[in-house]
């Protein structure tokens, strides 16, 4: 994809969705924080369908201490590594009463400081929550890019790297939430809906599988 390209191409995602959100079910920063630590290696349905009802019980960081490791671990024992999870969000949680009043802390150096949060979910939250124009590249991006030739890499932060260089700023803030969704239902791993999809003409996977145009026969 040249750079040229880029522009129409974000500009038709935009179009389909002006404002994409998170598929992540939340109605605090607390609440979002939780969801995408647990997210990880887990569908966001999964992650929805657990939250929905823990939230209830408890979606601050003194009422998740108060539930306690087992009781946690048994409201989101259907997520994968549940176990880990929920020592991290205890541990998260007992951090951010302590040295942040129970708040969420707005940069990525505090988000990434606390348990379990690394550099795609603090570019979550900074994206999210705080409107910041980062990219978190999950397993849907990282192949989205590569594969559309929109940001080549071998990690995800140098896929990360490589979209902040390339994609306009003016599409930076919802980036990340078209490249998922495109990836999560058009652009699948196994099989890519490429007939179907508006943006093939952009896409360097799309036009390596277009035949070659036949030449005309000159009249005899």
């Amino acid at each position: 994809m040249n750079k040229q390209q880029i522009e129409p191409f974000f500009a038709i995602l935009q179009a389909a969705n002006p404002h994409p959100q998170t598929e992540l079910e939340y109605t605090s920063v607390f609440e979002l924080l939780c969801a995408v630590l647990m997210s990880a290696q887990a569908t966001d349905v999964s992650v929805n369908k657990a939250t929905r009802v823990l939230f209830k019980v408890a979606n601050t960081p003194e009422q998740i201490v108060k539930l306690g490791l087992t009781r946690l671990e048994n409201h989101i024992k259907t997520i994968g590594l549940y176990k880990s999870k929920a020592k991290h969000l205890i541990q998260t949680s007992n951090i951010l009463i302590d040295q942040f009043q129970s708040q969420v802390p707005r940069t990525r150096e505090e988000l990434e400081s606390l348990p379990g949060v690394g550099r795609k979910t603090a570019n979550v939250v900074l994206n999210c929550a705080f409107n910041e124009p980062t990219i978190a590249v999950d397993t849907h991006i990282f192949r989205v890019s590569n594969r559309v030739g929109l940001a080549k890499g071998k990690t995800p932060l140098e896929v990360e790297l490589a979209l902040l260089k390339r994609v306009p700023h003016e599409y930076q803030l919802h980036a990340h939430h078209w490249l998922i969704l495109h990836g999560r239902y058009v652009c699948k791993a196994r099989t890519p809906l490429c007939q179907a999809c508006a943006l093939s003409n952009y896409c360097d996977y799309a036009k390596k599988l277009k035949p070659p145009a036949r030449k005309a026969r000159s009249p005899q």
